[in-house]
C-alpha cells in the first residue's frame, strides 16, 4: 500500500499551495491508498478532511502526523495514536528530549525529517544531535528520502538510518502539485489507521521509493545563509513567545519526571 508520509496541504500550511482535495486526485491516479499530513506544528489540515470527510474518496485513507519544529534539533515528523490529541505538539518549540518523552509516553512515534536537508531545519546541522549522537537511539524512524532534498542529503540519511538500524519511511514534502506523490512508502499490509501506520513502522514493513525533484537555480535560496539564520531566529523567536504554555502544559503532563523514552 503506497503513502506518501509527508503532506502540507493549503489549509493546514500557509506555505503550500496545494489543497487537500488535489492531492488526493493526484495521488489516487498514481495508485496510492492513503496519505499522511504532516503540517507544521499544526492538525488544521487533518481536522479540515475530517470535517468534510463525506466529500472525499472513500477508499483513500487520511491520516493524522505533524512535522514539529524543535527548539534545538529541527523538524521532526510525529505519528500519534488514532486516540491521543496533544495540545503541546500544536505549540513549536519544545527541546527534543521532552519532544521524545511525550511522544513516547503516549505510544506515538517520531523521527527526523530530512536530517541533512535545509540547515535551518535538519536535525543534524544542529549542536545538539553533533554533541549527543546517542539521542539517535531514542528516535523510532528516519526519513530516508524526501523529494525536495538533494541526492546526497537522502543518501547521508539514508546511511544514518542504517548506522542506527532504524526503519526508512519517504514523502515528498510537496508544496506544490507538480512534485506530489514523487516519493513514497511502500507498505507491506493494508493501513486503515495511525496504529496500523505505528505497528508497521515498529515491525519495518516498509519500504522507501521515489526519486528526488529537479534541482533548479530558485531552489538555491533554501541554502543561502540570509535563508537559514532568518529561519532559526524566526523558530527561535516564536518558541521564546510561547514558552510559559509549553511549561505550564509540560508541569501538568508531568513531562519533568520522565525518562528519554516516557517512563515516569
Amino acid at each position: 500500500m503506497k503513502f506518501d508520509m509527508h503532506c502540507h496541504v493549503r489549509e493546514g500550511s500557509i506555505d503550500s499551495h496545494v489543497r487537500l482535495k488535489e492531492w488526493i486526485a493526484i495521488l489516487q491516479e498514481k495508485g496510492f491508498g492513503g496519505m499522511l499530513i504532516t503540517d507544521h506544528d499544526s492538525y488544521r489540515g487533518y481536522k479540515y478532511w475530517k470535517r468534510h470527510r463525506e466529500d472525499f474518496p472513500e477508499d483513500f485513507v487520511v491520516l493524522k502526523g505533524i512535522e514539529y519544529d524543535t527548539r534545538d534539533a529541527g523538524h521532526f515528523l510525529v505519528i500519534m495514536p488514532d486516540d491521543v490529541d496533544l495540545k503541546l505538539l500544536k505549540t513549536r518549540g519544545m527541546r527534543i528530549e521532552m519532544l521524545t518523552r511525550l511522544v513516547h509516553h503516549y505510544c506515538g512515534i517520531l523521527g527526523p525529517a530530512h536530517p541533512f536537508g535545509m540547515r535551518s531545519s535538519s536535525a543534524m546541522f544542529f549542536k545538539k544531535l553533533k554533541q549527543e549522537p546517542e539521542l539517535m537511539a531514542h528516535f523510532d524512524f528516519v526519513e530516508g528520502l524526501n523529494t525536495c532534498e538533494l541526492p546526497e542529503a537522502n543518501e547521508k540519511a539514508r546511511e544514518l538510518a542504517e548506522t542506527y538500524d532504524l526503519p526508512m519511511i519517504a514523502g515528498s514534502d510537496a508544496h506544490r502539485a507538480q512534485y506530489v506523490g514523487t516519493a513514497f512508502t511502500d507498505f507491506d499490509r493494508e493501513i486503515t489507521c495511525n496504529d496500523d501506520l505505528i505497528t508497521a513502522i515498529r515491525e519495518g514493513g516498509i519500504a522507501i521509493r521515489g526519486k528526488e525533484r529537479e534541482f533548479l537555480k530558485k531552489h538555491k535560496k533554501r541554502y543561502w545563509l540570509a535563508t537559514t539564520l532568518g529561519f532559526i531566529a524566526l523558530n527561535r523567536t516564536l518558541s521564546l513567545a510561547h514558552k510559559p504554555y509549553r511549561r505550564r502544559k509540560a508541569h501538568k503532563l508531568g513531562l519533568y519526571h520522565m525518562d528519554k523514552d516516557g517512563n515516569r
